[in-house]
């Protein structure tokens, strides 16, 4: 259960995005580093990126699950700007077959589809592939946010940004976003509103408190670091009861209400999580510790998928993440990781990863709007 929180309001960036990956904390994931891909092309057997027919190979930094073998993941960036961002719809009828709580496909690979897209493929092209030729049947139930970020030339304004979910019947419902100056946005594990006074009921508390406090932050902050600083600490806002023994089912009704998920589960889960703890501490003492810091050829947990997906240990967030895109099209990426891969927690500032790169095209919008 994510939120992800983005704005267009802050002058001196175009495009600021917070997330927090809310999951089981045992789940084996990478942390956030470049890899290469092959681009698929914009339409089946359609044409390469290269003149010569050939694929060049895209550059994309992004964290990756390790328990699937999608190697999916929710949140990535290329270096030619594709970007997309995913949170888990929460489903309430477990006995709906078109809305499955935990499908056949990854919702991960949702992300990385858009992230191996053809560079050529603009993002209203990507959106009806997905949608007009069933794309997003057999994955249980998502929001993807994703786009191409370049800034409209003449314009102090980016590329539209699309809300993809399999609650779309078709590629005319999709919400577009991010297209104007000045707003800021809330997307959680529910069908995305606009947020006006008039949806104010129905949206949910932590994306209301979210919002609110992120244009407080863009207001009031000083440098890129003091920024960081502030956004860090609306990821934090805690407000989830103090009981952390309930189990999963209880805390469900608590997730809508709290932006930071502190780790939390009924007694088979609060052993699970000591028992990894205490494996992780005895490799600690061998000298044959392997932090947070994986990498993605470090091998996933043996045991092997389960119908209803990873539920082992406790739930709560595991990876936080602030992006900023300023209007030269740097861009710079920091996941921070709250938890080692046995369940340790980890002091804040000391699980982070920091990338600066600058967008390939960033100022080439005019070609890809179709």
């Amino acid at each position: 259960m994510c939120i992800v929180l983005i704005s267009t309001s802050h002058p001196q960036y175009a495009l600021i995005v917070l997330d927090n990956r809310d999951e089981y904390i045992l789940r084996p994931t990478s942390r956030p580093h470049w890899w290469t891909a092959r681009p698929q092309p914009a339409v089946p057997n359609g044409p390469a990126n290269g003149t010569d027919g050939s694929r060049e190979e895209l550059a994309v930094l992004s964290s990756r699950d390790l328990y699937r073998a999608e190697r999916g993941t929710w949140l990535g960036i290329t270096k030619g700007g594709n970007f997309a961002v995913l949170t888990n719809y929460r489903e309430m009828d477990t006995a709906d077959a078109a809305h499955p709580v935990q499908g056949t496909r990854s919702r991960g690979a949702m992300v990385t589809a858009w992230l191996e897209a053809d560079p050529a493929e603009s993002t209203k092209q990507f959106v009806h592939r997905m949608l007009d030729d069933g794309g997003v049947k057999g994955v249980g139930g998502f929001s993807l946010l994703c786009g191409k970020l370049r800034k409209v030339s003449g314009e102090k304004n980016i590329q539209p940004l699309a809300i993809i979910s399999n609650r779309c019947d078709d590629a005319e419902q999709v919400p577009w976003i991010c297209g104007q100056r000045g707003s800021s946005y809330g997307l959680s594990n529910a069908t995305y509103l606009e947020p006006s006074d008039e949806n104010k009921d129905a949206l949910w508390p932590k994306i209301i408190q979210g919002t609110d406090m992120l244009n407080r932050a863009l207001a009031a902050a000083g440098d890129e670091q003091e920024l960081l600083t502030s956004l860090f600490q609306i990821l934090d806002r805690d407000e989830f009861p103090p009981n952390h023994a309930m189990d999963l089912e209880e805390g469900l009704a608590h997730l809508k209400n709290s932006i930071f998920i502190p780790a939390f589960g009924g007694p088979r889960h609060q052993q699970e999580m000591s028992e990894a703890q205490r494996q992780g501490n005895v490799k600690q003492t061998n000298h044959d510790f392997s932090p947070a810091v994986e990498v993605l050829t470090m091998a996933a947990r043996p045991d092997p998928p389960k119908p209803n997906g990873f539920e082992t240990g406790l739930y709560g967030t595991q990876r936080q993440t602030v992006i900023l895109v300023d209007w030269d099209g740097n861009v710079t990426y920091v996941e921070r990781a709250l938890w080692d891969s046995n369940g340790n927690p980890i002091p804040r500032g000391q699980g982070d990863e920091i990338f600066h790169f600058k967008i390939v095209g960033w100022d080439h919008a005019d070609e890809l709007r179709n």
